[in-house]
């Protein structure tokens, strides 16, 4: 294990700027940024969504999939709830959609019209009977009559019938659903098996959305990972298998202060239940808690205590390691065998590429992703400048204590004094553009470096600091950042 470097100690994002080097880069949006969230798992983005309910929900974590991140959905909700949401993302945007809505060939008109707006969808598959999973037919849009005089009508009489449809076995790969629905002018290719019974659905609308983001988060079946958090205690236990039975992609074991015997207890029974899923645990800030982490056999270790906006552990407590320090120290701990992310203080895009550089694998975003459209938190108007809000929180803030609790365990949590603030954000439209932004910063960054590849530049510069990074004076910060 490397001793930290002398110039680290006290840093952060703010002290330092990369020397530029000769760039081999033709094109910048040719960069590749893939790093490693856990093995196997590569982000084309290296971007996370952090586990907060004014950060990451469902549409948060199905855009940032999408775009090349993750999101790690929050633990501030019901098991129940919880579950959902990652069924939601699984479901979403794979080309072959494994458990299509169904109707019965009974199903009336009325019915089938009411179910439609209900799902908002186009067209439905229908079984021969309730339950039975035999293939009848597709009833879409274009057999609802105009008038209403059928709706009593059963939607048998209406519908595409099964020897009409062109199908094909669940087994059918992209290239191959694509052809037979290209030659036979359909959108909708239901898969049956040698029974003709429902095994999943491809529309062309899904294929096109696959094909136009190469560069998404998918696991090996083509669907939309997403990761989601779990306490140390009470119910973790019974959220992680529920987590785990709707196909969660990562667990966070999330804890504030993971240097604990709290958090080891809980390490050693979620990998009892779930050996080969992802675990990464969070959050601690000294090279010793992430040692620790390691030799406990986590999957990544979650970095920062005190540097977040929502987060006033710092002025409350006094405890905390900044946060380029914390990242430099935890890297170098584990010897850069387990991935690290960094979460928290990252105010500007350059934090993202300097956390990266300095032992970061992948960024925990907060307060960057919070006054999106796609991020949970309210949105209200400035009553003095009439500019759009949103509200960003953090987890040990009394709000949000008291939304995740009850009975008890509510009048407990607030008799502890807070760790967390809520404050308000600007409301900055789709977080589609703020990735964009991110990703052609980081881009810049990595031809700024010499390299091609992000990976091929947190390799350089990790193994020798001092030769690419520039401790500042407070006059040359002021030059810097001062505008």
């Amino acid at each position: 294990m490397r001793e930290l470097e002398p110039f680290f100690v006290g840093r952060t994002f703010d002290d330092f700027l990369f020397r530029p080097q000769h760039s081999p880069v033709r094109r910048r949006r040719d960069v590749d940024l893939a790093m490693p969230l856990v093995g196997g798992i590569d982000l084309a983005l290296p971007v996370l969504g952090a586990n907060m309910d004014t950060v990451v929900g469902e549409e948060m974590a199905k855009t940032l999939a999408l775009e090349g991140g993750l999101g790690f959905l929050h633990r501030n909700c019901s098991i129940a709830d919880q579950a959902a949401h990652v069924r939601y993302v699984k479901t979403r945007h794979s080309y072959v959609i494994e458990e299509p809505i169904v109707l019965e060939r009974t199903a009336t008109v009325a019915e089938a019209r009411a179910a439609m707006l209900r799902h908002n969808a186009s067209s439905f598959l229908i079984e021969e009977e309730k339950g039975g999973g035999i293939l009848a037919g597709i009833y879409s849009h274009r057999d609802v009559p105009l008038d209403r005089a059928s709706d009593a009508r059963a939607v048998s009489d209406f519908m595409t019938p099964r020897e009409r449809l062109v199908t094909r076995p669940p087994s059918v790969s992209l290239e191959e659903a694509e052809r037979a629905m290209f030659d036979h002018r359909v959108e909708k290719l239901p898969l049956v098996d040698e029974r003709n019974h429902i095994r999943g659905l491809v529309t062309m609308r899904d294929l096109k959305l696959y094909k136009q983001k190469p560069h998404s988060t998918k696991d090996d079946r083509g669907r939309l990972r997403v990761g989601a958090a779990v306490g140390a205690a009470g119910d973790s236990l019974e959220r992680a298998a529920a987590l785990v039975e709707q196909e969660v992609d990562v667990l966070l074991l999330d804890v504030a202060h993971a240097d604990s015997d709290v958090a080891g207890a809980a390490v050693s029974e979620l990998r009892k239940q779930h050996e080969d899923l992802p675990l990464v645990v969070g959050n601690v800030a000294t090279a010793e808690a992430a040692r620790w982490l390691a030799d406990l056999g986590v999957d990544a270790i979650k970095v920062g205590v005190g540097p977040g906006r929502g987060c006033r552990t710092r002025l409350e407590t006094g405890a905390g390691v900044p946060q380029l320090q914390a990242v430099r120290e935890t890297y170098l701990a584990t010897d850069g065998r387990v991935p690290i992310i960094a979460d928290g203080g990252v105010r500007d895009d350059k934090d993202i590429f300097l956390a990266i550089a300095c032992g970061a694998s992948t960024v925990m975003l907060g307060s960057l992703l919070s006054g999106t459209d796609e991020a949970p938190g309210l949105l209200v108007e400035d009553p003095a400048t009439r500019q759009k809000m949103k509200l960003y929180r953090g987890m040990t803030s009394p709000e949000a204590v008291a939304d995740g609790s009850e009975g008890d365990e509510l009048a407990e949590a607030l008799r502890t004094p807070a760790e967390g603030q809520s404050v308000r954000v600007p409301y900055v439209g789709s977080v589609v553009e703020i990735l964009a932004r991110i990703r052609g910063h980081l881009q810049s960054a990595v031809s700024y470096a010499g390299e091609s590849a992000l990976h091929a530049t947190h390799t350089k510069i990790v193994s020798e600091p001092e030769t690419y990074l520039i401790p500042l004076s407070e006059a040359s910060r002021r030059e810097s950042y001062v505008r």
